[in-house]
């Protein structure tokens, strides 16, 4: 299991996400959630269909991250060559999982194909989780997590997520509402990142209408007490009456 992990890294997986074709939907669901089970989301890659590429990013992925997930690539068909790829970063061949291949047997009963079994062959080694709302395993090789690109069944497979993260601590969060522009606020915002290192502070300038502040700032981090000294800081430097509001 992950637990202990501080860092993820995502590698998006398919042409048709590089050409447009498709609109890639699963980033914010693997970036919140992981930032509520206490995870910093560092990277996100998108490759192509190409297995050496796909093993090369790994790579270089997960030796940089406790976690690296990959979105997409899995399947039956020509263009779906995850699992081949984690297998080969992991100089490892596939096997079939026979726990895998009995799910499968019975879903599709008699109809059941080779290219359905095709689904059951996993890099060597591998872990296959799931969770109760869900008896399709997710495949973990080493800190590597493979889901599938589709979102309705990405966002109902991450739940594994939560249950091999949970005792990895938490994030603690302020956001301020301003009604000044990004440029009015730099200088506070210099000191700020300066004095108090141990938090991350954001800076979103909202662009239209319909909005009752310019600006909205956060703090995220992992010491509650630091990230209260610099919210009252932030609070302390911002005018009375361009505060539009803070949580």
């Amino acid at each position: 299991m992950a637990q202990g992990a501080q860092t993820a890294a995502a590698l998006i997986i398919g042409n048709e996400i590089l050409s447009g074709k498709v609109a890639e939907r699963n980033i914010f669901v693997m970036a919140r959630e992981l930032f509520a089970l206490g995870v910093e989301l560092k990277r996100i890659v998108v490759c192509a269909d190409d297995i050496p590429t796909i093993a090369r990013d790994l790579n270089s992925l997960r030796a940089e991250h406790d976690v690296v997930i990959t979105s997409g690539g899995v399947g039956p068909t020509h263009d779906d060559v995850t699992m081949k790829a984690v297998a080969q970063a992991f100089g490892v061949g596939l096997e079939r999982a026979p726990e895998y291949e009995s799910l499968l047997r019975v879903h599709h009963g008699d109809k059941t194909t080779e290219m359905h079994l095709r689904m059951a062959d996993v890099p060597s080694g591998s872990r296959l989780i799931n969770t109760a709302e869900i008896p399709w395993p997710t495949v973990v090789k080493g800190n590597v997590y493979v889901f599938p690109g589709v979102p309705e069944i990405f966002k109902l497979k991450f739940g594994v997520m939560r249950d091999e993260l949970k005792h990895n601590g938490r994030f603690f969060s302020h956001a301020v509402y301003i009604d000044l522009d990004e440029a009015s606020l730099a200088p506070l915002l210099d000191t700020l990142s300066t004095e108090h290192l141990n938090v991350s502070i954001g800076s979103y300038l909202f662009w239209g209408t319909g909005s009752d502040y310019r600006t909205k700032l956060t703090i995220d981090g992992r010491d509650a007490a630091s990230v209260t000294r610099c919210f009252e800081c932030m609070l302390a430097g911002i005018p009375a009456d361009k505060l539009v509001r803070s949580e």
